[in-house]
Parts: structure tokens; C-alpha cells; sequence
């Protein structure tokens, strides 16, 4: 198994590699250049400069999230193999610098959502959190803004100013758009880049929607295990597989995520491994990556992924703000260290145990 954690890179994130290298048994960083709209060229010259800075600080550059999908692929658009090429040559770039792992999601207009980004808990810690009944209450065109109101200053991943200033135009581009119609847009992408990816081996892993629900009535595709099977069917390949989001995944609490690991053996490249409480139907708020401190057998979940034979890179995900840090919800670095120790922890205890 090989330990990272999320860093926004230089300029965005207030953790620094130097701490993040101070974690015990973190061996790389999963990155990305956080200021490229989708649909954006990636330099060459800018991928290896990131993967420098990462080197330098004694780590490794284990995998890019996200390379953002545009919204022409998404919708199909007449533009969308235009987008496509550039994506393909931003591929082609990223392989040539020995980084074989590309993480990102195919959710329409909004990317992750949630209610509240920093709800106090009875411990004093603060978490991101989702209400159905507040994000009922709230109009689409306002979305942004709270969530702008709530961020502390920082950019949220997937929540790009630049887009967000055309949300109308956006959810008009998404009127027509249905799962049928999304998944076939997404098998069509994926078939144009699985040449690219056999050349330099590298593995597309896409992440689950968050929450696993349509929100604003638009359309979701990666909510459970039948949708991910399908998604692996529609495009039979190994490099394309699977995110497997626990915190996403789990915000349905059908979901069997253990079960999930299970039938999608050999199609998880990347793992993100989090905890999350239900208190109501269609409300939760993220936890301590402690089982007991959430709703999901952690425990359960590490097994899963050691008997499907996963060594691949995992990643704690969102943290609680805890003792007194600020800094991007959910992305501190206090409470992704202790998970970084309890996940390695329950590794070491299962790895010992077979």
C-alpha cells in the first residue's frame, strides 16, 4: 500500500511538503497544477516542475487529481473532440514525466456538495457537512456563493470561479442530459483515451459523485456498485477503473462498500479512505477516520481492500479542522495525519494477522 496525501501544490495549500513528509509512512503526495480550467493545455515544462518541487521535498508524485474534464465532454457538445485532443495531449505530457495515475470525475456542473463546510461537533472539531432539506432551500444560482462564503478564502476543488460565473449557461448546456446520455458521453471519452493510456500505462480512475444522489436534478452515474460495474463493462479496459471514495461512496448508506471492493477487484487503482456519520436520511457530516467516530466499518473496508490484493495508492481523505487550525475544508493537516496513522495502523494489523 502507498500512503499519500492531497497537497494543492505551491500558492494553494497552507500545508506544506515539509510537513506532509513528517507523517509517518507517507511516501508521496497526490497533486495537481490547481490552476488549469478544464479544457486547459498542461505544459510540459509546468508537470515537471511540480514533480521537482515534489522530489525535492523527499517525496514522490504518486498521482494527478484531478485533470478536470470540460463540460463539452460532459454534454457532448460539437466542441467535445477539440477538448478531447487537448486532454489526450495532456496525457501524453504527464506519462512522459513517469506519472501513471490520473484520478477525476464526470459530475455535471457541481462538483463535490455540501451544506455547511465547517459544522462544530460536540468534540469542538469542525467538518463539512449535508442537509437535503438546506440544499433544497437553496437556489442553484446561489450555490457558489455559499459555498464562496464558507471557504475562508481559498479555491475549492471543482468549484472554479470561471465556471461558476456561467452556472445558467452550464445548466442549460445539462437541460438535455440524462444517466443514458452522460454514461454514453463518458464511454466515448474513455474509448478515445485508452490508446494513449496503454502507451504510457496509465491507469484513469474516476471518482464517485458526491453526495451518491442527483442534486439540483441533475443527472448522477457513479453512485454504487452497479453503476461502476457498468462503467468498467462500457469500457472493458483495464486502465479504466475506479476511485474507490469510501466518504462518497458511504454518503448512501446502501452502499455495501466492502462488497463493492470485492466485485471490483483489479479495477481500483486509487483508494480514498474516509469515515462519515448518518444522523438523519440524507444528512451526514464527516468524522474522525476513527469506525466508531462514523458510520462505516473501517476495519471492513482495509480488509476488503487487502483480500482483493490492492497495494495501489490510497490517500486519507477530508479531516475534521482540529486544534485550532485553518486553513481549505477539510484539507488540514492535523486530523489527515491521525487518519494517515490509523488507516497504516489497521494495515499493519491485517498485513500481520493473514
Amino acid at each position: 500500500m502507498q500512503m499519500t496525501m492531497r497537497w494543492f501544490g505551491p500558492g494553494y495549500d497552507p500545508v506544506s511538503l515539509q510537513h506532509i513528509r513528517q507523517v509517518p509512512g507517507v511516501t508521496g503526495v497526490i497533486t495537481t497544477l490547481y490552476n488549469k480550467l478544464p479544457g486547459e493545455q498542461w505544459e510540459e515544462s509546468e508537470i515537471k516542475s511540480l514533480k521537482e518541487t515534489v522530489e525535492k521535498a523527499g517525496l514522490k508524485l504518486s498521482g494527478i487529481e484531478s485533470v478536470n474534464v470540460h463540460d463539452a465532454i460532459k454534454t457532448g457538445s460539437s466542441e467535445r473532440d477539440k477538448y478531447i485532443d487537448i486532454y489526450i495531449e495532456t496525457l501524453k505530457r504527464i506519462g512522459k514525466q513517469d506519472i501513471h495515475l490520473i484520478c477525476y470525475n464526470f459530475m455535471p456542473v457541481f462538483d463535490w456538495t455540501r451544506s455547511d463546510l465547517a459544522k462544530p461537533r460536540e468534540d469542538g472539531s469542525n467538518v463539512l457537512a449535508y442537509d437535503q432539506k438546506a440544499i433544497d432551500a437553496i437556489n442553484p444560482d446561489d450555490m457558489f456563493a455559499s459555498m464562496s462564503r464558507q471557504s475562508g478564502g481559498h479555491t475549492l476543488a471543482g468549484w472554479e470561479p470561471e465556471r461558476m460565473a456561467r452556472l445558467k449557461e452550464l445548466f442549460a448546456m445539462y437541460k438535455e442530459i440524462d444517466e443514458e446520455k452522460l454514461l454514453s458521453n463518458l464511454a466515448y471519452f474513455l474509448q478515445r483515451l485508452m490508446p494513449v493510456c496503454e502507451e504510457y500505462n496509465i491507469n484513469m480512475a474516476i471518482h464517485p459523485d458526491d453526495p451518491a444522489w442527483p442534486v439540483f436534478g441533475l443527472p448522477r452515474i457513479v453512485t454504487g456498485k452497479e453503476k461502476l460495474l457498468r462503467i468498467m463493462k462500457l469500457v472493458d479496459n483495464p486502465h479504466n477503473g475506479v476511485t474507490l471514495c469510501t466518504g462518497s461512496l458511504g454518503t448512501n448508506p446502501k452502499n455495501d462498500i466492502p462488497d463493492i471492493i470485492r466485485a471490483l477487484k483489479g479495477r481500483i487503482h486509487f483508494a480514498h479512505v474516509r469515515n462519515v456519520r448518518h444522523t438523519a436520511p440524507g444528512v451526514f457530516e464527516e468524522s474522525a477516520h476513527l469506525s466508531s467516530d462514523g458510520s462505516l466499518d473501517m476495519f471492513a473496508i482495509m480488509k476488503a481492500l487487502y483480500d482483493i490484493g490492492f497495494r495501489g495508492v490510497v490517500r486519507p481523505d477530508h479531516g475534521r479542522a482540529i486544534w485550532g487550525e485553518t486553513g481549505m475544508p477539510g484539507y488540514g493537516l492535523y486530523d489527515r495525519a491521525l487518519g494517515v496513522t490509523y488507516l497504516n495502523g489497521l494495515y499493519e494489523a491485517i498485513d500481520k494477522m493473514s
